[in-house]
């Protein structure tokens, strides 16, 4: 099939290019120059363990290209030429409001509207709020579009894959294809089915749309469950990692990890889309929230009680990661940039490790020597790199363990966490 993918993104570009490799036609269709200038040299702008490898590979086969979208989209791109259109673009939540931001999805379907000849089916992949397959994307089109009434299909397949294992979990979890009709359903499942080796389960668009948010708003309660239990361990003076472990071993118990907090695309923000939905039935969901979101803060104050406890006018501290997760470049909603910005802030002396990013918006330094230069060290990402730091280099240093890496360093003066 010709197959147009809009937005080249985290998942967009791992999507367009799994899509290229199962024989399809694809166009990905970005509003930044560089990444449309990326994919068309065979490249990928982010990385992810095997992306660079297929988007090559896509790129030789001439199965896959890259065009620029927004308003120049129809100069760019023959009406008609498109028989699937695969939406994959960011729906953050305005964090003043709890509200879905849905601005780039509605840019998105403005674009490519005018594309449409009849018959065509549009996907959404992008994580949205209750109803968004009818009221942003369906609704759109055939308010821009209104003699294409019932000609389009319409489907919901939202993407069930992370960042770091993208490729693998494209592929082989399960996938649940959820249409405005059957008929759409249908189509959604063949799609689909021509590169899944999971099953591809067909469903209603309300359901699909409400699964997803319930995937990651379940993992929200349970690391606030953890992310809590940490601050009552910490009071108590007992290790809550040993604690966990332990209670662990009854078969009916599986508590995750606490860190500082919780990031990413999905788990940090989906939650609010349900108590969007239904605000005064959610304060289960509403409290995680308040939780996850309050442990970077419990952890800057943690930060600032080791400098305290230093005796020295200026102290210097390490922190040790800012993506949202291990051994990835993603930094969004990311809790470890949150504290790093807010000991900034406080004026505290950084030396800022993130061995997956070349430049950030402040310097950064290579870990051996920003340990050794610090006088507190905080971890916030459990980055594989982290664990290789040698023996006694963390010797008379105060150690905030948020990310879990040096509870048991015995070169550590004093783990708080």
């Amino acid at each position: 099939m010709q197959i147009a993918v809009v937005g080249l993104g985290y998942m967009g570009l791992p999507m367009a290019a799994v899509l290229a490799r199962a024989g399809h036609s694809v166009v990905g269709i970005d509003i930044r120059p560089e990444v449309v200038a990326a994919v068309n040299a065979g490249k990928a702008d982010f990385t992810e363990p095997g992306l660079p490898e297929l988007v090559a590979q896509a790129h030789q086969t001439e199965r896959l290209r890259a065009v620029l979208g927004g308003a120049a989209l129809s100069q760019n791109l023959p009406v008609g030429w498109a028989q699937v259109w695969l939406l994959s673009l960011p729906t953050p939540v305005n964090h003043a409001t709890h509200t879905a931001d849905m601005g780039a999805v509605r840019a998105g379907v403005q674009s490519l509207a005018p594309l449409l000849q009849g018959g065509e089916l549009v996907v959404l992949e992008s994580t949205s709020p209750l109803g968004a397959t009818q009221s942003e994307v369906k609704a759109v089109i055939e308010a821009m579009r209104p003699e294409l009434t019932g000609k389009i299909d319409f489907v919901f397949c939202p993407e069930r894959a992370i960042p770091g294992n993208t490729l693998y979990e494209m592929v082989h979890n399960d996938r649940l294809v959820g249409g405005l009709t059957d008929a759409a359903t249908a189509r959604g499942v063949a799609l689909y089915q021509s590169f899944c080796k999971g099953e591809v389960i067909g469903c209603t668009a309300a359901e699909a749309e409400l699964v997803k948010l319930v995937e990651n708003a379940s993992r929200d309660v349970q690391i606030a469950f953890a992310n809590e239990l940490s601050l009552v361990c910490q009071r108590l003076g007992v290790n809550v990692r040993q604690i966990i472990a332990l209670a662990n071993r009854h078969p009916r118990v599986n508590i995750l990890n606490p860190g500082a907090g919780v990031g990413g695309h999905c788990i940090a923000v989906d939650p609010w889309f349900i108590v969007q939905a239904a605000p005064d039935l959610t304060p289960l969901l509403q409290t995680a929230r308040a939780v996850n979101d309050g442990k970077p803060h419990w952890v800057v104050a943690q930060v600032q009680k080791a400098c305290a406890a230093t005796g020295k006018a200026k102290p210097v501290v390490a922190a040790l990661g800012l993506a949202y997760k291990p051994d990835v470049d993603d930094l969004r909603e990311s809790p470890s940039v949150t504290v790093v910005e807010a000991l900034q802030a406080a004026g505290v002396a950084l030396r800022v490790v993130e061995p997956h990013l070349a430049t950030w918006q402040l310097p950064l330094t290579a870990l051996e020597q920003a340990v050794a230069e610090a006088d507190v060290v905080v971890t916030l990402t459990a980055h594989s790199a982290f664990q290789k730091l040698p023996a006694g280099a963390l010797a008379g240093k105060l150690v905030v363990d948020a990310a879990g890496i040096y509870a048991t360093r015995p070169d550590a003066l004093r783990v708080v966490m």
